[in-house]
């Protein structure tokens, strides 16, 4: 059975579902460039990945750069997702 976890309006959501980020909680460490380019994450909408057991929902995000594509991973908490409801 797959782990699901919930959004910040309580609605449950599942590896596979499509949610809105609402926030971003980057790395202090982070470089400028890094930094932009989760930021640049919040308000938009991505497939569920994979959920951990204490409810954190993964996601992936594409970049078309001019150095080529870029994958971003980023782990989001219940507060953070919108799930996108049709």
């Amino acid at each position: 059975m797959s782990a699901t976890t919930t959004d910040c309006k309580g609605l449950s959501v599942a590896p596979g579902d499509k949610i809105r980020i609402l926030d971003i909680t980057p790395d202090p460490d982070l470089d400028e460039d890094d930094l932009d380019m989760f930021t640049n994450m919040i308000g938009s909408s991505c497939e569920v990945e994979r959920i951990d057991p204490d409810g954190t929902a993964w996601v992936v995000v594409w970049w078309n750069t001019s150095e080529g594509s870029l994958i971003t991973q980023a782990g989001l908490a219940p507060e953070q997702i919108e799930k996108v409801t049709v």
